[in-house]
């Protein structure tokens, strides 16, 4: 092997150390400042000195914080689940069913997940209250399904139409109706491309804020990011930091777990599509 090689070899390995540092070290440093107590978590130190779980137990003993959690979790399963059924029937129409105007609709319902969250909040601040859905979880699932449907139905969209003519046809020949194709033929083949997106959708529910602070007011029907955002000392207190961050360390706990279940479905419907022949 020549010094070229291995310079290019050991920039690329440099490369990706850098890269994961810079991801990885926000989160290593959440979980320090979490298991510190009182004036250590001021100090600057990049490995445990001790062990203490009290900001933890303070998070999940203390409040609603529980409650909240599993209202994210509910709202994002619900989101998840909703949003794959529809898209998947959308998807078969959008790439199996010729009529006019088909690109165009597909190109419209993509086009909705482009605006800005604060541009449409009026006007889905007073659907919400038509509907009687105001401080409840169900205004958090339809206004969610507004910016993960139309990414859902554009790849599932994209996925379904590389897929060979001929199975479709061959279940045609069978008597087959257009959701058995779509059930017994189609969702097999589709299980990457539905985690991929399922697990981006999951994400995007969890993390959203804005909807979650203005839709919702009590308690009892908070998510996760609107809890951490209200962990705030009262007036005179200082701010619980490290309650902060437990929370915070808590909340990421399932993303990284969905992701080290999942990553070779997600890397499989990331990359299907990209090699053919």
């Amino acid at each position: 092997m020549t010094a070229m090689k291995l310079l290019k070899r050991a920039a690329f390995w440099a490369l990706v150390a850098g890269i994961v540092l810079f991801s990885v070290f926000p989160f290593y440093y959440a979980i320090l400042t979490s298991l510190e107590t009182g004036s250590g978590i001021f100090t600057v130190s990049y490995w445990p000195d001790a062990l203490d779980l009290g900001n933890y137990a303070s998070v999940m003993n203390e409040g609603e914080f529980p409650r909240n959690f599993l209202n994210s979790v509910g709202v994002a399963v619900a989101v998840v689940i909703v949003s794959l059924c529809l898209a998947v029937t959308a998807a078969y129409a959008l790439s199996r069913v010729p009529f006019r105007g088909r690109g165009l609709l597909l190109l419209t319902v993509l086009s909705v997940s482009m605006f800005p969250q604060i541009a449409v909040l009026a006007g889905l601040f007073e659907m919400v209250r038509y509907f009687g859905l105001y401080n409840t979880l169900g205004s958090l699932i339809l206004s969610y399904m507004i910016f993960t449907l139309p990414f859902t139905v554009w790849v599932l969209t994209t996925f379904m139409r590389d897929m060979p003519v001929e199975l479709e046809e061959a279940a045609i020949v069978d008597g087959a109706t257009p959701l058995q194709i779509v059930v017994k033929v189609f969702l097999p083949l589709l299980w990457p491309a539905l985690v991929t997106t399922g697990l981006l959708a999951f994400i995007q529910a969890w993390n959203e804020f804005l909807f979650a602070l203005t839709f919702v007011a009590s308690n009892d029907t908070r998510t996760v990011p609107v809890a951490i955002a209200l962990l705030s000392g009262s007036s005179g207190k200082e701010v619980p930091w490290g309650e902060i961050m437990a929370a915070s360390v808590i909340v990421t706990l399932p993303l990284v777990a969905l992701v080290l279940v999942f990553q070779r479905r997600i890397v499989a419907g990331l990359t299907a599509g990209g090699v053919k022949g």
